[in-house]
């Protein structure tokens, strides 16, 4: 609609100037990938925005536009500003673009404008483009020659060729493959040459090429062929094109020798001696002549006849068969009948010179008629063969023979000669009848055919026997017999779907269908075991699993098809053997054990429980501590976790270890696990008095301090946490002119003045401070000496330092503080924690762990909001009341224990 358009209402000035029909040629290979540049149509027309110096002053800019987006439209993309024409991702295929095309041009080079017009042999994309504006309008008609590349493999239509060659194909014979491979690629890519893989030194190959570029292979002889000695080659015809690299294509050649009339009939022997008596019945056999043809079908084909020089007499005495050779008595034997006969017999086949025998026939004169042997069969008789079926009772009757002589003057006897479970006896009351019969019962599967004669003789001793064959008619006695009635059979877990494993064997000793065995899975097998009825392969549909299951057993059936069918059973054992597919397993991903500080070294933390569902080496598991090896080691055998040291809890109140458990495998599986070590506080560690820091240390109290005005305090710490590091004051001991008059705060250690002090109470005040903790079972404490001196001023420094150094004669008050620790933030009162506790202990037994952990828990918190003021117990010193810093003893604090 655009082009018409244009053709209409354009100023047709313009349209005669640029609307011009112009054609661009291109070529480029098959099978490039997306975005491959075919070309670009704006230089190659040489238009204005070739250059792209002018692109800016286009007014409006030049665009190019396909016509149609057909089938060539989906193998390009085509930049409607530059003209640049592209490959899309729809890749180009020669052989199905252009599938009717006989051949392919290639041009030199890359894609590029070829002045002249492709082949018409080339496979060709052809594009209509427009090129607007108005002013510029063309129609393009692009053609893109696509070049052919060696994609494709030389394949022949059908797997199998078989080529029939006469034997008396004379040297340089050539015959044509009528199957020649194909190959879709063109030119020198297509089929180029053919090759035998084995030409056993008698066949090469020739390629013909007709008109139309077509190549048939052809095979040619190249030695004597003889059916008789190989009749049949089989070797591998390979087709290869020109490519680089060339690519191949094969098929079974099969090729087969016809026979030829090239083998005349001939005789073994060149003469045969017969004898024959003169009282012979008629149909006697006499002889058999056999020749040999080495053709085949009707070349191998032998008629027997008489020649020419055989009387007419013998002629009419012996009967030839024609087509067996037999020669049998046809006329009887009388006194004038010539004693010798020469017959000369000729084997005749098809185009060849007779094969000659000769049969010499001497005829014995007898005087007397033999004994005559007349049978009458009771078991099934055919052609003078018996037929009993085995395991027949004993004495199952087989025939009646009566012996009697002709001329009636002799007396005869007869006797059963050969070998056999048979007996021939006198059946009376008759004269001259004998019965055969059994004498055991009859086996198959021991032997099949017996020959035995029943031989009268007279009493001038001529013999006359009669023989009988019996041939055994097989029954379904035998079951079938597993080569083995315990099948151990072993197998790796994980295995394969449908895994081969063992293909039993059992034997039936019956013959034809009775002795065809069938298999079966017996009814305690699992479903996922199956067994081919026919080949007896067994096999296991699913992977098993050594840790899920490790042994199997189960029965499998041989059944013959006899009727009724007999069976026999087997057992199947399966051992599952293990594969490590299998990390050791931690009971807990994480474990948490309690220990009491100061727990002695190398003694057990607990135990670490690890477990592999392996077995044998897959399943041995070594333990190892990935980290905080230098303080801790673990039993690899037992799992028992150690301290190398004892443990402080004030160093260091928890550990975290990660413990990995590593199989025996190869390669080795391994898996880790979280071990928490929580150190519970024991009462190891007295009170420490930060104040006052000496025992030497004094204090200057002014006699007109007011009753219960601070004096100054005692500041402890505890290392130990919970009960443990509740500390109590308490003045144990005291000395001075009115010492009462002094008290100290059980909770915070703040000593006040309890009285107003008088004149007489001048002087030097000692008091004996015990600081105690709350532990259990037994509290700890330190004691530290408060020397106050209650004066105006201090004049005289050396003489309260002389007082200091006495010793003080200070008895001892053994009293308890009293403290209650408040569940608030209010102040500590007098009660302990340690009532509580017990009350809980004695509520729930069951809990009494937990519940003291959660006491302890609280009491700490509480403790630490009034004593410390974090919970590393770094302590500032807070002091209640004012104190003279000049009048502090910088000397070591000595503490004693009471």
């Amino acid at each position: 609609h655009l082009l018409l358009f244009l053709l209409f209402v354009g100023p047709f000035n313009c349209f005669a100037s640029y609307s011009r029909a112009t054609e661009l040629f291109y070529s480029l290979n098959e099978g490039l990938p997306a975005g491959v540049l075919i070309g670009s149509l704006a230089r190659d027309l040489r238009l204005p925005t070739a250059g792209g110096q002018h692109a800016a002053s286009l007014q409006p800019p030049l665009s190019f536009t396909l016509a149609s987006h057909g089938l060539g439209g989906q193998y390009v993309q085509l930049d409607n500003r530059s003209g640049e024409l592209h490959t899309s991702a729809v890749e180009i295929d020669r052989e199905a673009l252009c599938v009717e095309s006989s051949g392919a041009t290639i041009f030199g080079g890359s894609a590029a404008v070829s002045s002249s017009s492709p082949s018409p042999e080339s496979c060709l994309l052809l594009l209509d483009v427009l090129v607007l504006p108005q002013e510029y309008f063309r129609l393009v008609k692009v053609k893109i020659a696509i070049r052919d590349v060696n994609d494709n493999a030389p394949r022949f239509p059908v797997p199998h060729i078989r080529l029939s060659v006469p034997e008396n194909a004379p040297v340089n014979t050539r015959l044509a493959i009528e199957h020649p491979a194909l190959d879709p690629d063109m030119g020198t890519n297509g089929v180029q040459t053919y090759r035998l893989q084995d030409n056993y030194g008698v066949f090469t190959l020739d390629v013909e090429e007709n008109e139309n570029g077509e190549r048939t292979p052809y095979l040619i002889v190249m030695g004597a062929l003889d059916r008789e000695t190989q009749d049949e080659y089989v070797t591998v015809i390979v087709a290869e094109d020109g490519g680089t690299p060339p690519l191949v294509g094969s098929a079974t050649l099969t090729i087969g020798i016809s026979d030829i009339n090239d083998n005349c009939p001939q005789f073994n022997d060149s003469q045969l001696n017969v004898t024959l008596y003169g009282n012979s019945s008629l149909g006697t056999h006499v002889a058999t002549v056999h020749a040999v043809d080495m053709d085949l079908g009707s070349n191998a084909q032998i008629t027997y006849s008489y020649s020419q020089k055989v009387p007419q007499a013998s002629r009419d005495l012996f009967y030839l068969n024609e087509s067996t050779g037999v020669i049998t008595l046809s006329t009887k034997v009388d006194g004038d009948t010539p004693r010798l006969h020469r017959l000369i017999i000729l084997g005749n086949g098809p185009g060849c010179i007779p094969a000659v025998i000769t049969v010499l026939v001497t005829i014995i004169k007898v005087m007397m008629r033999p004994p005559e042997v007349v049978p009458r069969f009771i078991a099934n008789e055919v052609e003078g063969v018996v037929y009993l079926k085995e395991l027949e009772p004993i004495n199952t009757p087989i025939a009646f023979f009566t012996i009697k002589d002709p001329d009636e003057k002799y007396k005869v006897s007869c006797y059963l000669d050969g070998d056999g479970p048979f007996r021939l006896s006198p059946y009376k009351p008759y004269n001259n009848e004998y019965l055969l019969e059994t004498t055991k019962p009859l086996d198959f599967e021991t032997q099949q055919l017996y020959e035995i004669s029943v031989v009268a003789w007279n009493s001038e001793g001529f013999h006359v026997k009669k023989v009988v064959k019996v041939q055994v008619l097989d029954d379904n006695d035998n079951s079938p017999v597993f080569s083995e009635q315990l099948i151990e059979l072993s197998i790796e877990e994980n295995n394969v779907p449908n895994a081969f494993l063992t293909k039993l064997h059992a034997t039936d000793a019956d013959s034809g269908e009775r002795g065809q065995v069938s298999y079966f899975l017996g009814p305690d097998a699992p479903s996922y075991f199956a067994l081919d009825k026919t080949t007896g392969v067994l096999t296991v549909s699913t992977q098993l699993d050594r840790e899920e299951k490790e042994k199997y057993r189960y029965t499998v059936k041989a059944v013959d098809s006899g009727f009724p069918p007999r069976e026999s059973i087997a057992t199947v054992t399966i051992t599952v053997l293990d594969k490590n597919d299998n990390s050791p397993r931690f009971i807990n991903k994480d474990f948490s054990f309690f220990v009491p500080e100061n727990f002695p070294g190398f003694g057990e933390i607990g135990v670490i429980s690890v477990t592999d569902a392996d077995a044998g080496q897959n399943g041995w598991v070594a333990l190892s501590v990935l980290n905080g090896s230098d303080i801790f080691v673990i039993d690899t055998g037992k799992g028992v976790l150690r301290a190398k040291v004892s443990l402080d809890r004030e160093q260091q109140s928890s550990y975290v270890l990660w413990i990995e458990a590593v199989d025996g495998g190869d390669p080795a599986l391994s898996s880790t696990a979280k071990i928490t070590i929580l150190l519970l506080d024991i009462n190891d560690n007295p009170p420490l008095v930060l104040f006052p820091q000496s025992n030497m240390s004094y204090l200057l109290v002014l006699p007109s301090t007011l009753p219960g005005s601070p004096i100054t305090e005692v500041y402890a710490v505890d290392k130990d946490t919970g009960m443990n590091a509740v500390i109590a004051y308490s003045i144990i001991g005291r000395r001075g002119p009115r010492p009462e008059s002094f008290r100290i705060d059980p909770k915070t250690g703040n000593i006040t003045l309890e009285e107003s002090l008088m004149q007489n109470d001048y002087g030097l005040y000692r008091l004996l401070v015990k600081v105690s903790d709350h532990g259990y079972p037994e509290p700890l404490h330190s004691t530290v000496m408060v020397n106050l001196f209650v004066n105006d001023t201090v004049s005289n420094e050396s003489y309260i330092e002389s007082l200091l150094r006495k010793e003080p004669d200070i008895s001892v008050e053994e009293k308890q503080p009293q403290i209650s620790i408040e569940p608030t933030h209010k102040k500590m009162e007098s009660a302990s924690c340690m009532p509580t506790l017990v009350a809980l202990s004695i509520i729930s037994l069951g809990s009494i762990a937990l519940v003291t952990g959660m006491g302890i828990y609280i009491c700490l918190r509480k403790g630490k909001k009034h004593h410390r003021a974090d919970e590393n117990l770094e302590v500032q010193i807070p002091l209640n009341g004012r104190i003279n810093l000049h009048m502090l003893e910088r000397k070591p604090m000595e503490i004693s224990n009471i």
